[in-house]
C-alpha cells in the first residue's frame, strides 16, 4: 500500500480573477503564501518519506513551505516533476471570461461542452490526453516509491483527474468536486486501485478569506 497526500498549490492572483493559468508560471499571491505557511504548520509532524511537486513555481513555493517547516526537512527537499503540471489550455491560457468571449466565442462554447477528447488549439490538452499524463506521473511515483508515504503538490486539474479515476467517473463533463487551494487530499493505492480516504481537508485555513468554488460552472477557473 502506498499513501498519498495530494495537495493543490496556494492561491495566485489569477485564481481570484478566474483566469486560465494552465502551464503559465504564475507565482503565489500574499494569500497563497499565507495558505502555504498554514499548510506547512499543519503537516509539520505528518510522517512523510518524500515530497514531489509540479515544476511550476506556484506548486514549488507551496511544497517548499511544507519542507521548510517539516521536522524531517533535511531529507524532504521537494523533487520537481513536469508530469504533475496543470492541464494545457492552449490559446485560452492567460485569459479571463471577458477576454475569451471577446476573442474566442466559438472556442468558449465548445469548451463548455466538456467533451473528454476536445483539445483547445495552440497546444491544449484534452481530458483524455491530460488524464494519460497524470496516470504516467502516478505510475512513475508508485514504481519508484511503492509502500511509502508521499506528498504531491500539484494543481486542481490534476486532482480532478485523480478524483475521477478513484470514483470511476467519466473524463467528460464538468468538474464536480471541490479542490481548495492547499486543501489536503488523502489517497491510497491498494489492490491495484486508487482509493480516496479524505478529500478537500482545509481546516488549517480557518480564518483566512473564503475561496472561490472550483466545481465547474459557466465561469472559467484556474484548475
Amino acid at each position: 500500500m502506498t499513501e498519498l497526500l495530494v495537495i493543490r498549490h496556494g492561491e495566485t492572483d489569477w485564481n481570484r480573477q478566474h483566469r486560465f493559468q494552465g502551464q503559465i508560471d504564475v507565482p503565489l499571491n500574499a494569500l497563497g503564501l499565507a495558505q502555504a505557511e498554514r499548510l506547512g504548520q499543519r503537516l509539520r509532524d505528518e510522517p512523510l518519506d518524500l515530497i514531489i511537486t509540479s515544476d511550476l513555481s506556484r506548486a514549488r513555493s507551496t511544497a517548499e513551505a511544507v519542507a521548510r517547516q517539516h521536522h524531517g526537512a533535511a531529507a524532504l527537499q521537494p523533487l520537481p516533476e513536469a508530469l504533475w503540471r496543470e492541464q494545457g489550455f492552449g490559446v485560452l491560457e492567460g485569459l479571463d471570461l471577458g477576454d475569451i468571449q471577446a476573442r474566442h466565442p466559438g472556442l468558449w462554447t465548445q469548451w463548455l461542452r466538456h467533451e473528454a477528447d476536445y483539445a483547445l488549439p495552440g497546444g491544449g490538452e484534452s481530458n483524455v490526453m491530460f488524464h494519460a499524463r497524470v496516470m504516467r506521473a502516478l505510475q512513475a511515483l508508485l514504481a519508484a516509491h511503492a509502500g511509502q508515504r508521499v506528498a504531491v503538490v500539484c494543481h486542481g486539474g490534476v486532482l480532478d483527474m485523480l478524483w475521477r479515476t478513484a470514483q470511476g467517473q467519466s473524463l467528460g463533463g464538468p468538474r464536480r468536486c471541490e479542490i481548495p487551494n492547499t486543501g489536503i487530499n488523502r489517497l491510497r493505492w491498494q489492490g491495484e486501485a486508487l482509493h480516496i480516504v479524505q478529500w478537500a481537508d482545509a481546516e488549517h485555513l480557518a480564518g483566512l478569506p473564503a475561496q472561490p468554488s472550483t466545481a465547474q460552472t459557466l465561469h472559467p477557473e484556474e484548475p
